[in-house]
């Protein structure tokens, strides 16, 4: 079966669905606007619960019992202390999970992440806290928790002063074995991005959003390695063998001439390859072309861009709110994925959900579309797709950003 005609100068911007299932809409209670944190916990009374992270105030999380995927019920959702804060990232490992908090402006509080114990859903109850405010510091805008043992992310600290406003987050391991304690055990950071540094900070962007830390992931495959996106840097493969003494092994950058902000790296282990995603982050596609980029990572010091995944003509989706990749699937390490080196499932803000078939990745193909109807009220009068997350019954959830909340869908490929 071919792609729909999606030819801007034909059909305009319409809703598609090709390929995909939609299996239920729940909008949340009203609270739809939903971040980049989603992950699925198997609880200890059988029940299947999606945890999701909201993109802003006045919600903090909310879990929905995914049991029955077409009958999808929210059973506990949690308010922020104030406006001036968000959420954004969550992880769970088993009855474990990590919470990301970061605040609109610097120097505010609580900025860092929380740990809950949800062995029982309707009452998550918090284990302990991890401060990451300070002057320069915003808190946590991404983690990673995986194993139990460690929380990876995304961070400021009080005592990390950036050369550039916008370069406040870095690299952060902190040590949760003992969830009542969490320790900070390694860190890095681009070099030149804070102040004291022996070399000359990064030329800036003409679309300037920053030299910092945005994903942190970590894989059992290689746990001694840490696959670092980091905005306007670039990405990193950091060797994290000596967690207190994080070292670089490579960088890859495709800005200049692109327009930075690079979002998601996901090694895709036993095939030699690697998946990049960058953001789009500007209306209106400015900062066009936010794509999803194939590496060939067999050697990891010398990463090779061979392919990207296709897109439509981007005009038509200009005239209305962010068009462009942004979250992918990421293959998380836990018995409750989906784990898939052929597809990809990713994100693109008004283009919706799509799919592609990398089995050649030297030409991936498109091969499903989930772009519905903007929700009631969406302020861009079409949907924003921001994260998405498939269980180990390939089930797939997706979530708007502003309003629409949580999709849940059957892929027919």
């Amino acid at each position: 079966m071919n792609a729909p005609d999606k030819n801007p100068l034909t059909n305009g911007y319409q809703p598609v669905t090709w390929n995909f299932k939609l299996l239920a809409n729940d909008m949340l209670g009203g609270f739809g606007g939903m971040g980049e944190g989603m992950s699925v916990q198997i609880a200890p009374d059988g029940r299947r619960i999606i945890w999701l992270a909201h993109e802003s105030a006045p919600k903090n999380f909310t879990a929905v019992d995914v049991s029955d995927p077409r009958k999808p019920k929210v059973v506990c959702q949690t308010d922020l202390p104030h406006a001036n804060m968000r959420s954004n990232s969550l992880e769970t490992c088993g009855n474990l999970m990590a919470v990301a908090y970061q605040t609109s402006k610097k120097d505010l509080q609580p900025a860092g992440f929380e740990m809950f114990d949800i062995s029982k859903p309707e009452n998550p109850k918090s284990i302990s806290f991890f401060d990451c405010s300070g002057p320069h510091s915003r808190g946590v805008h991404q983690l990673w928790f995986c194993d139990g043992e460690y929380v990876h992310c995304a961070s400021g600290s009080r005592d990390f002063v950036p050369t550039n406003p916008s370069d406040d987050q870095f690299y952060r391991c902190v040590d949760v074995r003992n969830p009542s304690k969490p320790v900070e055990v390694g860190r890095w950071w681009m070099p030149g991005t804070r102040q004291g540094d022996n070399v000359m900070p990064p030329p800036r962007h003409p679309i300037d959003k920053g030299f910092r830390a945005h994903n942190t992931n970590v894989y059992p495959q290689r746990g001694d390695r840490c696959y670092l996106a980091y905005i306007d840097g670039g990405m990193f493969v950091l060797d994290i063998s000596d967690k207190a003494n994080p070292k670089k092994i490579s960088q890859w950058t495709n800005s200049p001439p692109y327009t930075g902000f690079m979002h998601t790296i996901v090694p895709l282990f036993d095939r030699g390859l690697m998946l990049v995603t960058d953001e789009s982050t500007e209306n209106n596609a400015k900062d066009w072309p936010k794509l999803i980029w194939v590496l060939d990572a067999r050697e990891e010091t010398n990463l090779v861009p061979i392919s990207t995944c296709p897109l439509p003509d981007h005009r038509i989706y200009a005239q209305a709110g962010r068009f462009g990749a942004h979250n992918i699937h990421e293959n998380v390490p836990l018995p409750t994925a989906w784990h898939s080196d052929q597809i990809v499932l990713g994100t693109f803000f008004n283009g919706g959900l799509r799919a592609y078939d990398i089995s050649n990745p030297y030409q991936p193909k498109e091969v499903g579309i989930f772009m519905p109807p903007a929700p009631p009220g969406a302020p861009t009068g079409t949907i924003q797709m921001n994260d998405v997350f498939v269980d180990e019954r390939a089930v797939v959830y997706t979530v708007d950003r502003h309003v629409g909340g949580l999709y849940i869908l059957e892929m027919d490929f």
